[in-house]
């Protein structure tokens, strides 16, 4: 079916052609990404884990029985060059639309002459599904339902979180990882010598190690690799090659990649905080870097060392909440980029101290207490005996004053019933606490055999 077959509503939409020979040749106004699209799902590069033969999607779009799909991975990946490899095989209508510029009339509209024409098997694909609000999303469930359309949605954002329940439950989802070195290098080095498509009139050369050089600046992210090709040999003369001079500038721009307040922004500090706990001071400075040159905020940073101090290291290392805190502190009056160095600073310690959740534990324990057994009354002897009532009812009466033995260890007893809530662990400073304990526990027998 030609462009021309389809009614004014979707001038902007781009049906595959049904196959190579009513293809269109790209135009060359197109970034080189566009022209660069693959042609079929044989052509995408990367993603074996969903495309390799026998795979679940391959089956589904070869017998074209499938539903709804859900592509979720980071920019770049081929989450469209996928919807539109699927559209062009299945020989179905493309009609793309993307989440930020859409609308609900849009959508009414598109959905509304999908139901007019079930012959055409529509296939909507809209690009940051995400960025639609429940109301848009819940807008297609009905035609979903029916088969009016079958969705095709793409996000760089966990559909767990963006994705309305109902929505999800009736997809496919496929999560894409970013591309492998390799497979974007080898992607470039097809670019330079496609002529139809690519950049091969311009007669431009690169050894594979520049390609696998600038492969690996892009983070996976093909399209910001094939942009950023195109723009290197564009600003050379014709035949010229690419060297490691113009990969310099390039790499000087370069940006990581990091959404401050979305996954990327929830998984690296996990990592961050995971490596801290796991006393690797190399990933966890690795992690650091990352967060900070993604323009994190180092308060956020800085607060979470203070909680690392007491739920990982504790007693092991009384030392590192104070520094903590004081790096948070620091992180507040003297602001990036000199606040690097103290997060810096608080990262190692908290990466090489030894550690205990003793202190976590103790508390989880203290609650589970509480939540599954009857609350004990506080003890008589411990009793506040201000007021004349107080002493009256016997308040205060019977208590020994710790500072008159031993070590403080007068051998009273501070619950009705005694608990075991805390455990001291072996490592760093909190050994010397057990050893501490087990003596005061002898005192203590001692004590209560006393006449």
């Amino acid at each position: 079916m030609s462009a021309d077959d389809q009614p004014d509503l979707f001038a902007a939409e781009s049906p595959p052609p049904a196959g190579p020979a009513g293809e269109k040749r790209a135009s060359g106004h197109q970034p080189l990404a566009a022209r660069m699209r693959p042609r079929s799902l044989a052509e995408v590069v990367g993603q074996e884990h969903i495309l390799k033969a026998g795979s679940l999607l391959p089956r589904l779009v070869a017998q074209n029985r499938f539903g709804s799909l859900l592509f979720y991975g980071p920019p770049g990946c081929g989450k469209t060059s996928i919807a539109e490899a699927i559209a062009r095989e299945t020989q179905s209508r493309f009609v793309r639309i993307n989440a930020v510029m859409s609308n609900v009339a849009e959508l009414r509209e598109i959905l509304a002459a999908a139901r007019r024409r079930p012959e055409a098997a529509t296939i909507l694909f809209i690009d940051e599904l995400h960025r639609f609000n429940k109301s848009q999303q819940d807008l297609l469930l009905p035609d979903v339902e029916e088969g009016n359309v079958r969705l095709i949605g793409a996000t760089t954002h966990n559909p767990g979180f963006y994705v309305n329940p109902p929505l999800l439950s009736r997809s496919h989802l496929f999560r894409l990882e970013p591309l492998a070195t390799a497979a974007i290098a080898g992607v470039l080095k097809q670019a330079l010598a496609d002529v139809e498509r690519g950049l091969g009139a311009r007669r431009a050369t690169a050894e594979e190690k520049i390609l696998a050089d600038l492969a690996v600046l892009c983070d996976g992210d093909l399209r910001r690799a094939l942009n950023a090709l195109e723009v290197l040999v564009l600003g050379l003369d014709e035949g010229a090659p690419i060297t490691a001079a113009e990969l310099e500038v390039f790499a000087r721009e370069r940006r990581i990649r990091y959404d401050a307040d979305e996954d990327e922004h929830y998984d690296t500090i996990s990592a961050f905080i995971k490596s801290c706990r796991g006393s690797d001071p190399d990933a966890a400075m690795y992690w650091l870097a990352k967060m900070l040159a993604g323009g994190e905020d180092p308060r956020f940073i800085a607060r979470r060392l203070v909680i690392l101090a007491s739920e990982d290291v504790g007693l092991a290392d009384p030392q590192a909440l104070p520094l903590t805190v004081a790096a948070h502190h620091a992180c507040d009056f003297i602001g990036l980029p000199e606040a690097e160095l103290t997060l810096a600073h608080a990262t190692l310690y908290i990466a090489t101290a030894p550690k205990s959740n003793s202190a976590t534990l103790a508390l989880g324990e203290a609650h589970r207490v509480l939540k599954e057994q009857p609350v004990q009354p506080v003890p008589l002897p411990l009793r506040d005996k201000s007021g004349k009532a107080s002493k009256e009812n016997g308040h205060g009466k019977g208590y020994r004053y710790s500072h008159d033995y031993p070590e403080n260890i007068s051998g009273q007893d501070f619950l009705e019933k005694p608990l075991a809530l805390y455990t001291p662990k072996t490592a760093g400073w909190e050994a010397k606490i057990a050893d501490r304990l087990a003596r005061w526990q002898a005192l203590k027998a001692q004590q209560r055999g006393a006449p």
